[in-house]
């Protein structure tokens, strides 16, 4: 714990003197850095996604050193510090795990989970239960949130079975608005509750939609890559080839993963 105690005073002292000497870390604003935030959060999601320990040891650190940017910017106008920031986390943590801290029992880590968002609700200043959801989270990271948080009051699938007559639902109303094709606001909200309700699915069954997305992303960009290069080794072009030339090549490429 010392290591780390000295280590982080040493990062401190370092941004102090380059909030002091260098020209770019003076000109930093909490909005500039914003921007530069979220595309190391990116990075950190790529590394984690890749099980690169290396890489997600040097994001971590990226970011450590982002939140003492923050603070070291905020505390020149007296609004906070790192010691505020690291007093607000502490004591909120205590507030929040009263199963670890207090005298409450739990059974496992849903009713955690569950009671997380309860104390949030009653103790953290939010009016609504989908007030801290932000809203500039990506659509799909936004739907998961937002089921975890209602049913962090109770308001779910008595069965996770029961998901799959929505899907079915949803399914059904899209097609049939696809069919008419008339009313593409229509379709695109229909096509916005089917893709809602997969998400549900996926909660409900312990999946993380966003890492099964990403993870199907990396493995069709993988076999697409093997389709392009055995092309060109060919001395050939897909757009001279046919759809069952490429699909040929393709299911190669399956078997490579």
């Amino acid at each position: 714990m010392k290591k780390g105690s000295e280590s982080f005073e040493k990062l401190i002292s370092i941004m102090d003197e380059l909030r002091e000497k260098c020209p770019w870390d003076r000109k930093q604003t909490l909005e500039s850095l914003r921007k530069l935030t979220i595309e190391e959060t990116y990075e950190l999601a790529d590394a984690i996604i890749k099980k690169d320990i290396p890489g997600i040891k040097d994001e971590l650190g990226d970011l450590m050193l982002h939140i003492v940017f923050y603070a070291k910017i905020a505390s020149e106008t007296g609004s906070f510090d790192i010691k505020d920031v690291i007093d607000g986390i502490c004591e909120k943590l205590i507030c929040r795990h009263p199963h670890v801290f207090g005298d409450v029992k739990v059974q496992d880590a849903g009713e955690v989970a569950d009671n997380w968002e309860k104390i949030k609700l009653e103790r953290g200043g939010h009016k609504s239960v989908l007030e801290g959801v932000p809203r500039s989270l990506p659509a799909l990271v936004k739907a998961n949130r937002i089921q975890e948080k209602v049913k962090g009051v109770g308001f779910d699938w008595e069965k996770k079975e029961q998901i799959w007559d929505k899907v079915d639902e949803e399914f059904r109303e899209l097609k049939s608005e696809l069919v008419k094709e008339d009313n593409k606001e229509k379709a695109e909200n229909e096509f916005g509750d089917l893709l809602f309700s997969v998400i549900n699915a996926a909660r409900l069954y312990g999946v993380d939609p966003e890492n099964a997305l990403e993870k199907t992303n990396n493995k069709f960009i993988k076999r697409f890559n093997y389709l392009e290069q055995k092309t060109i080794k060919q001395g050939r072009s897909l757009h001279d080839m046919s759809l069952e030339e490429m699909n040929k090549i393709w299911e190669e490429a399956k078997k490579q993963d």
